[in-house]
Order: structure tokens, then C-alpha cells, then sequence
């Protein structure tokens, strides 16, 4: 299901945006805002590009892709919840787990 791929292609925009969101939050002063605001997103880039995307440089397989996408995605939705967010960030976690599991159902993995 195409449509199933474009959730979770979303999703990852998303966990993009709450680590963002999150930095600019935390910092304080502008120069710790924009450190945090664009080096948390930049560090899940790296770690997703090698490790977990579909082209990583250094694929995972099985538990260990599982275990990644766990801890990236709960980070972003302990983010958004650590800001304020708390309303965002239980809607985020309920999309990502029913992505997941239709990943699992229409074995889109």
C-alpha cells in the first residue's frame, strides 16, 4: 500500500521537525538555539543515512533496524512531549505505531 510508504515518509519529515523544534526550544541564547535547533536534525540525518535508511551506507537488519527506528522515533515523541507538546506528541506516537504496523502487515519492510 503507496499510501502506507508516504505516512512513514511523512513521519520521518516529522521526527525531523520535533528534534528541530525541540533544540530551538531548549537553547538558551540564540547561538545554543541554533546549535540544537539544527544539530539534533543533522545528527538523526547522519545516523538514519547510515544505519537505517533504504540506501544506508552500513544497512541494519531485523532487531537491530528495529531497535534504531524505536529509539529515533521515540526521541522525537519524548521531544515534542519535553516542550510542551504533550497533545502532538501522543498523536505522533499513535501514527508511528499504526505505520508500523502496517509495514509489518503488507510486508513493506
Amino acid at each position: 500500500m503507496v499510501l502506507n510508504l508516504v505516512l512513514r515518509f511523512l513521519l520521518e519529515i516529522c521526527v525531523l521537525m520535533a528534534y528541530g523544534y525541540w533544540g530551538i526550544q531548549t537553547g538558551k541564547g540564540i547561538f545554543f538555539k541554533l546549535l540544537l535547533g539544527i544539530g539534533a536534525p543533522a545528527l538523526f540525518v547522519v545516523i538514519w543515512s547510515l544505519f537505517g535508511s533504504p540506501k544506508a551506507t552500513f544497512p541494519l537488519n531485523g532487531a537491530l533496524h528495529f531497535t534504531l527506528e524505536f529509539v529515533i522515533f521515540s526521541l522525537a515523541v519524548i521531544a515534542l512531549y519535553a516542550t510542551g507538546r504533550t497533545q502532538l506528541a501522543i498523536v505522533f506516537a499513535i501514527l508511528i505505531i499504526i505505520n508500523q504496523i502496517l509495514l509489518s502487515v503488507f510486508h513493506q519492510r
